[in-house]
């Protein structure tokens, strides 16, 4: 990106006009000026280019995955930018693998959205997940149109603007998006739903959804036919969402045993960034249970794993976990004292 570009993501609000929903008309406009824009001319795609695309995002996904989404997005989004964009106006020899490189681009400014979000940089992930709908339209995918949706909505969650978050997440799951979907992608979707859901009081559609999503895990399996986007779904992650849903809904043994089989469920070598956020949940909610000691030895064993994670969740839970031990800093409660100083320190990296 050129300098100015970089000056109005950096200065840039996250925009909650830009969170309405376009017209059927605008998907099927979309899906006309994406075939418009190949057959401008450009450098020759091949299938080839599309299996690069993919891998560069299987490898940046991996790492946004195990490290934060602080590590490596700027290199995200000048692969995105550089190669990325020339394959976008380049010449396919068939519409089928014109609409994979679209879809693989879609994918990547999703991860580049994806991470910046993670990364409490809004604005910026804001863009990106525009970008990327936009490009998942000129596929004239809707699966991949409902995977960006439900990562808009999951932010305006985190961000407190639940009812555009209900409308983001109600679309990703309407129609075509769902329908078109894996299993596995149905699950995420659908599980977002229900968190969408919890955060309105909408407690028994909630409830339904959940159900809903566990149906659709349950039916995924290792032949699907799954885009790599979704490779990180599964038991331990729809636990997590589940967990949160409850939690939403004032159901604290609930979420603490959903936040329990999350954490024993996920492989924590490769999922370390969200295997810390679960942990710092858990204990979040074991405090406002009152089990303050229980509640720093979960907390423990989520600093363990930020130990060289850089993501802004990580440093919200870090922000939380001070909050809440702050009426007890003064009762010489040693563990308490412990978590506290090492929340400070591990904060104190990124100032």
């Amino acid at each position: 990106m050129d300098a100015e570009r970089r000056r109005v993501l950096s200065t840039a609000a996250y925009s909650l006009a830009a969170l309405t929903l376009p017209s059927e008309r605008w998907w099927t406009e979309m899906a006309e000026s994406g075939q418009v824009r190949a057959a401008a001319g450009g450098r020759t795609v091949s299938r080839g280019d599309v299996d690069a695309v993919r891998d560069m995002m299987s490898l940046f996904s991996r790492v946004d995955q195990r490290r934060g989404g602080g590590h490596a997005r700027l290199a995200v989004v000048q692969y995105l930018t550089s190669d990325v964009a020339s394959f976008l106006h380049g010449r396919y020899a068939d519409d089928i693998l014109r609409r994979d490189m679209f879809t693989a681009a879609s994918e990547l400014s999703y991860l580049a959205g994806w991470m910046a979000f993670d990364n409490g940089e809004h604005n910026v992930a804001q863009h990106y997940f525009n970008v990327a709908v936009k490009l998942a339209a000129e596929a004239n995918n809707p699966a991949m149109a409902g995977h960006v949706l439900r990562a808009m909505a999951h932010q305006a969650i985190d961000l407190g603007h639940h009812k555009h978050a209900l409308n983001l997440a109600s679309a990703s799951v309407d129609g075509a998006r769902y329908e078109t979907a894996t299993p596995r992608e149905q699950a995420l979707l659908g599980v977002v739903y229900a968190r969408a859901l919890a955060v309105n009081g909408e407690t028994q559609s909630a409830a339904r959804a959940l159900l809903r999503a566990e149906d659709d895990l349950a039916a995924a399996s290792s032949g699907d036919d799954e885009p790599g986007r979704v490779f990180f779904f599964g038991e331990a992650s729809l636990a997590h969402e589940t967990a949160c849903a409850l939690r939403d809904t004032g159901d604290l043994a609930g979420a603490t045993a959903q936040f329990r089989r999350s954490v024993k469920t996920r492989k924590a070598s490769s999922f370390t960034r969200t295997h810390a956020v679960t942990l710092g949940y858990m204990g979040a909610v074991q405090a406002r249970q009152g089990e303050v000691e229980e509640a720093c030895a979960t907390w423990t064993r989520a600093l363990d794993a930020m130990e060289g994670v850089r993501s802004g969740r990580t440093r919200q839970v870090a922000s939380e976990m001070r909050a809440i031990l702050s009426p007890y800093r003064r009762r010489s409660i040693r563990v308490v004292q412990a978590v506290d100083a090492r929340a400070q320190t591990y904060l104190s990296t990124f100032a």
